[in-house]
């Protein structure tokens, strides 16, 4: 069973009726003489809370509607929490309580003035993890309807955009209030990812021999244990350079070498040898060793083992199966993924700003998230004093720490920092709506009101961009969902409250 709630007191009934809206909420169907509502937002570092009340009138009662929004990444609306709403004009005070929301994020109360003048509204708010007060001052109350009717004079901006409080809880919306900052001249160029030095290392072929994968996963990007099995080299058909052979050929040297040095060892012993016949045998012997056991703990029945030198990601692939190498040969490049090279490709234009620059932001082409080199503990290790025939640009190099999700090889959009600019009015780049050049952003005015406001802009580093004209600090912004509020907009007709 659907019920219906109407905000305005007994009063006003036979000026506004109210009806349910077949959607589940309710509609305001208001005469022309009908007060208009009053509607206040406040800010808490948790909450925002939205209000909308008729003209308070002592002796009326007078019901309020009380949306109630978590700030997290985005607004959601409170669905528990404990509601106060206390009335103090003058000596007098009033209160209701409510525990329950008639629906996520909207609570109704009601109170009834019992006196005239200026005063106070007090909202406390109990939740399971916080408590809040919200303190509205300069409340009304008047004698009578027909001075709470006059004192009315309340008109919407004709560039005013309605978006209600329940197509924001559906949405991925957010908005904050401007703030000046530290900011910084911005150089915006192109640049690349690549291994640091001492990252890679290259596992090579301990022998001549045809290369065959030691398993189905030997490819670029898969990760492997220091001294895990990468390759087998084998010997096959090969006449000359075959590690069968060579390993055959090292074992007999090495099984004659033992004999010949333990048969002097005997000899020597009764003096029938030299002491330098025995050295020899010895020293042959201990070579032979060395041979063998180089040789033979890397060996299998199915060759030459190459295993993994370092663990980490396979980066590169120098070979490919069943082909011949010669002993020394690169097979392949094994990062440890953990440090990383961001190069920038500056213009020359800007080799007097080098000495300035000491970090910078990056996105990796195709995706949205922006990273600092700050944050993955950067440096500035050298920019280039000179250019190559072969590029106009100088490269200024960082290294930064691997959050394992940098790949290596991509390429980068770089935002270079460089003056600081203090006190820079400064909005996130995800309010920005761009229009034939032009770039807007909406600014709530109120609750569910927005107004649509074109923007001059200074620098961006790909997470924020200075303001030069358009807006003022402390003026709220629609950060995440501008484009609901722009489709809305674009149907030209204003949403009705669904309360």
């Amino acid at each position: 069973m659907k019920m219906s709630f109407c905000f305005l007191p007994a009063f006003a009934l036979m000026l506004i009726g109210c009806r349910s809206d077949p959607g589940g909420g309710l509609k305001q169907e208001q005469g022309p003489d009908s007060p208009e509502p009053l509607a206040y937002t406040r800010y808490t570092d948790d909450l925002e809370l939205y209000v909308e009340f008729p003209p308070l009138v002592s002796g009326i009662p007078a019901d309020f509607v009380v949306h109630i929004s978590e700030l997290h990444d985005r607004f959601v609306p409170l669905t528990e929490g404990v509601i106060t709403l206390n009335l103090i004009v003058g000596e007098k005070e009033i209160r209701n309580r409510i525990d329950s929301a008639a629906s996520p994020g909207i609570y109704l109360l009601s109170l009834t003035p019992v006196a005239t003048g200026k005063g106070s509204l007090i909202f406390d708010i109990e939740t399971m993890n916080y408590e809040d007060r919200i303190v509205i001052e300069d409340i009304a109350v008047y004698p009578d309807p027909e001075t709470a009717h006059e004192s009315q004079n309340h008109e919407m901006s004709s560039t005013e955009v309605t978006f209600l409080k329940q197509q924001a809880w559906k949405t991925e919306f957010h908005s904050e209030a401007l703030s000046r900052d530290t900011f910084h001249s911005v150089i915006h160029t192109s640049g690349q990812l690549l291994p640091a030095q001492g990252d890679a290392t290259i596992a090579t072929a301990p022998a001549n021999g045809i290369v065959f994968f030691a398993g189905n996963r030997i490819a670029p990007g898969v990760e492997v244990g220091a001294g895990s099995a990468l390759f087998n080299l084998a010997g096959g058909p090969l006449i000359e350079g075959n590690p069968e052979a060579a390993f055959k050929e090292a074992k007999a040297r090495y099984d004659v070498a033992r004999a010949n040095f333990q048969r002097s060892s005997e000899l020597a012993a009764d003096k029938i040898i030299s002491e330098k016949e025995f050295l020899g045998a010895r020293l042959n012997y201990e070579r032979a060793e060395i041979a063998y056991i180089n040789i033979a703990k890397n060996y299998s029945l199915n060759g030459q083992i190459v295993k993994a030198p370092v663990s980490g990601f396979i980066r590169s692939l120098y070979v490919s199966e069943g082909q011949y190498v010669e002993a020394g040969a690169p097979l392949a490049s094994i990062s440890k993924n953990r440090k990383l090279i961001l190069q920038a490709n500056l213009s020359q234009k800007y080799f007097a700003s080098l000495p300035g620059i000491t970090s910078a932001n990056f996105r990796m082409a195709g995706s949205p998230a922006v990273y600092n080199t700050e944050n993955l503990a950067g440096r500035l290790i050298s920019y280039g004093r000179s250019t190559e025939l072969s590029s106009p640009f100088l490269p200024l190099i960082f290294e930064i720490e691997n959050t394992g999700d940098l790949v290596a090889g991509s390429l980068v959009e770089v935002y270079l920092k460089s003056t600081p600019i203090q006190q820079a009015l400064l909005i996130p780049v995800t309010a920005l709506i761009e229009e034939q050049g032009l770039f807007y952003v909406y600014v709530q005015t109120g609750g569910e009101s927005f107004e649509k406001r074109e923007l001059t802009l200074g620098p961006g580093d790909g997470l924020r961009v200075q303001v030069h004209h358009g807006l003022s600090e402390g003026e709220r912004v629609v950060t995440k969902g501008a484009t609901q509020i722009k489709l809305a907009s674009s149907t030209g007709a204003v949403p009705s409250h669904g309360h």
